[in-house]
C-alpha cells in the first residue's frame, strides 16, 4: 500500500486552528481569501539572509526565520503563526469598503495592528526618552514591500516574545525592554551589519535551541519566584521582597539599560534576592504597617478637621451669637491666622512620616527620592519659622502702637502675602482638579520641563497617567463633599464647640482647688479642661462618617430613582 508523502509541518500543528503550512488542504478556514492572503504574506521571506544555525527549508516563513535566529521554541512559533493569521485575516474581513485585491494583505490592516500591538512599547520609549527601534518610513506613499515585510517581522517578533514569556506577561515594561533590544538586533540583521569583533555578518546575542527561554525568560522568572518565596506567603514585611509591580517598575527608568544591559547580565543586582549583597529595592511604594497610615493616607481630611477645630474655638471663645460677629474684631482675625502655624506643623509631620515609611525606596540608584524627602522636611520646618517671625512682627507692632494702626495692618498684609506663597501649591492643585484635562496633559506629556515642575509633588510613573475624572464628575463630587462638610461644620460649631466654651471658662476661673493627684494637675485646671474636651473632640473627629452616610443614602436614592433601578415594568397587550 502506497503511503502519502509527509506534510512539511511540526507535530504540534494538529493543535492549531489553521493548517497554514498546507494551503491546499481542504480546511474551512482556507476557503477565505483573507486567510490565504495573511498566510502568503508570512511566507514572503524573499532575499532575507538565511540563518546560519540550521538548514533552510522551502516551507519556512518569517516566524521560522525569527525562531532560527533568536532561538524560539517550535510550538511557540506554530501558536503565534496561527494567532497572527487570525488577527490579520479578521481585521481585513472587517474593512469597509473591502479592498480591491482581497487576495493580498492590505498594508493598512498590518499598520493598524502593529500600532495597536506595539502601542505600549512606543509609549514606553517616549516615556524614557529613548529612540524606538521600529525602523519604518513615515510616509505611507513610501511604504514599500520591504517595509511591509519589516513590519510583519516586528509584529511577529513581539508575539513570539510574548508567547514564550509566560508569567513575564505580568511585567509588560520588562517585555518592552526585551523587545527593544531584540528589535535592535533584528534591525542589524536586516541592515546587514558587520560585527566589529569578528568581521562577519552580525548575529544575535542569544541563539540556539530554546535560547530565548533559557537565557532571557528563565533568569527573570527565577528572580520573581525567589522573591515570592521570600515573602513567606505574604507574612514578610513589604519592604523585604519585590512583587510583580516592583520588578516592572525597575524598567520605568533608564537604569535598566545601564545595569541590566544586553545580553542580560546575570551578575546584575537586579537578580540579587533575599539578604545577599546589595539588591535592587522598591522604586514606587513601600507598604509600612503602622497606625500612622491612618493620618498619612487621609492627611487632607485630618488637616481640614484640625484647622477648623482650632479656628472654631478661637471664634467661639468671644462668646458671640454668630461667628461672623466675632470675626468683626481684628484681634480675632489675627488670632485665626495661627491656623497656618498648625498647617505648617502638620506638613512637617507628614514629611517625617514619608521619610519613616518610604525610606526603603532610597538606594544608590534612587538618590533623588531621598533628596526630595529631606528637602520637604526642611521646607516644612522653614515655613514654621517664617510664620513665627511674621506673626510675631504683627503683635510687636500692635503692642507698640497700642492699637491696630496702619503700620500694624501692614504687618498683617505681609503675613497674608506669606500665606499666599504657602498655599500656592494647594491653589494649583485645586485649579488642576477643576480643569482635569490640563493635569492629564501634563501627566501624559514627556517633556522634561513638566517633569521638573511636578517632581516636587509626586514621583514619576508610567502606568496610571492621565486617568483623572472629567469636569462634570469633579463638580458633582465637589458639591457632594461641600454639602457634607458644610453640614458637619455648622453642626459641630453650634452643637459641639460653642456649648463647651462657657464651662471651659468657668473651670479655668476656679481658684484654690485642691487635687489629690496634684502631680497631674499642678495646681491648675488645664488637665481637667483637657478631660472635659476629650470626648467632644473624639466625637468631632468621628461624626463625619455619620453625615457622609446620611448624604450618601439620599444621593444613592436619587440616582436609583432617576436611573429606574429595580423597576419591574409590566407588559400590557
Amino acid at each position: 500500500m502506497n503511503q502519502l508523502p509527509p506534510r512539511p509541518q511540526q507535530d504540534d500543528d494538529v493543535y492549531n486552528i489553521i493548517p497554514i503550512h498546507n494551503l491546499l488542504a481542504d480546511h474551512p478556514s482556507l476557503r477565505f481569501p483573507e486567510v490565504r492572503a495573511a498566510a502568503a504574506a508570512l511566507r514572503a521571506v524573499g532575499d532575507l539572509r538565511p540563518p546560519p544555525f540550521a538548514p533552510w527549508k522551502p516551507h519556512y516563513d518569517l516566524l521560522d526565520w525569527l525562531a532560527l535566529f533568536f532561538g524560539f521554541q517550535a510550538s511557540n512559533v506554530n501558536n503565534q503563526r496561527d494567532h497572527l493569521v487570525l488577527h490579520l485575516s479578521n481585521a481585513q474581513m472587517r474593512l469597509s469598503p473591502p479592498p480591491d485585491n482581497i487576495d493580498t494583505l492590505d498594508p493598512s490592516v498590518l499598520r493598524r495592528f502593529r500600532r495597536h500591538l506595539l502601542r505600549n512599547y512606543s509609549n514606553w520609549c517616549s516615556y524614557l526618552n529613548v529612540k524606538s527601534n521600529i525602523w519604518l518610513s513615515d510616509s505611507h506613499s513610501r511604504h514599500s514591500s520591504s517595509d511591509h515585510r519589516r513590519e510583519l517581522l516586528y509584529v511577529s517578533l513581539y508575539l513570539l516574545i510574548w508567547g514564550e514569556s509566560a508569567n513575564l506577561r505580568f511585567v509588560p515594561e520588562c517585555i518592552s525592554y526585551i523587545f527593544h533590544n531584540m528589535a535592535m538586533e533584528l534591525n542589524k540583521i536586516l541592515e546587514e551589519y558587520i560585527d566589529e569583533n569578528t568581521g562577519r555578518a552580525f548575529l544575535p546575542s542569544i541563539s540556539g535551541e530554546n535560547a530565548f527561554l533559557n537565557k532571557i525568560v528563565k533568569p527573570i522568572y527565577d528572580t520573581i519566584k525567589a522573591e515570592v518565596e521570600n515573602s513567606r506567603n505574604g507574612t514578610a514585611p513589604h519592604s523585604a521582597w519585590r512583587n510583580y509591580d516592583d520588578i516592572n517598575e525597575y524598567f520605568w527608568s533608564k537604569r535598566c539599560f545601564e545595569k541590566l544591559k544586553w545580553p542580560i547580565d546575570i551578575g546584575s543586582n537586579f537578580f540579587v534576592t533575599g539578604h545577599k549583597g546589595k539588591k535592587v529595592g522598591k522604586t514606587g511604594f513601600v507598604e509600612q504597617r503602622s497606625f500612622w497610615n491612618l493620618f498619612r493616607s487621609f492627611d487632607k481630611l485630618w488637616i481640614l478637621l484640625i484647622l477648623f477645630l482650632q479656628a472654631a474655638i478661637i471664634v467661639a471663645w468671644e462668646d458671640r451669637e454668630y461667628p461672623w460677629q466675632a470675626l468683626e474684631s481684628r484681634d480675632v482675625q489675627v488670632r485665626c491666622l495661627t491656623v497656618f502655624f498648625t498647617w505648617s506643623a502638620l506638613r512637617f509631620l507628614q514629611s517625617l512620616l514619608d521619610i519613616g515609611m518610604q525610606y526603603n525606596l532610597v538606594s544608590r540608584e534612587t538618590k533623588s527620592l531621598g533628596v526630595r524627602m529631606v528637602l520637604k522636611s526642611v521646607v516644612a520646618a522653614g515655613w514654621i519659622v517664617v510664620f513665627g517671625v511674621f506673626y510675631g512682627r504683627i503683635w510687636s507692632q500692635r503692642n507698640s502702637d497700642r492699637n491696630w494702626t496702619s503700620a500694624a495692618n501692614r504687618r498683617v498684609v505681609n503675613f497674608l502675602e506669606v500665606v499666599v506663597a504657602f498655599i500656592a501649591p494647594e491653589i494649583l492643585a485645586l485649579a488642576l482638579f477643576v480643569l482635569p484635562w490640563i493635569r492629564n496633559f501634563l501627566e501624559n506629556t514627556n517633556w522634561k520641563i513638566f517633569y521638573l515642575l511636578s517632581w516636587w509633588f509626586q514621583g514619576r510613573t508610567f502606568v496610571g497617567r492621565g486617568l483623572r475624572e472629567g469636569l462634570v464628575d469633579n463638580v458633582k463630587y465637589s458639591l457632594f463633599w461641600v454639602a457634607v462638610l458644610a453640614t458637619k461644620f455648622v453642626f459641630s460649631y453650634f452643637m459641639q464647640i460653642k456649648p463647651m466654651i462657657a464651662p471651659t471658662k468657668a473651670l479655668l476661673d476656679l481658684r484654690n482647688v485642691n487635687y489629690e493627684w496634684h502631680e497631674f494637675f499642678d495646681h491648675s485646671n488645664r488637665f481637667a479642661v483637657g478631660l472635659l474636651w476629650l470626648p467632644v473632640v473624639l466625637i468631632y473627629l468621628m461624626d463625619l462618617q455619620i453625615w457622609y452616610s446620611i448624604y450618601s443614602s439620599f444621593v444613592g436614592a436619587a440616582v436609583g430613582l432617576f436611573d429606574h433601578l429595580g423597576e419591574i415594568r409590566t407588559c400590557s397587550n
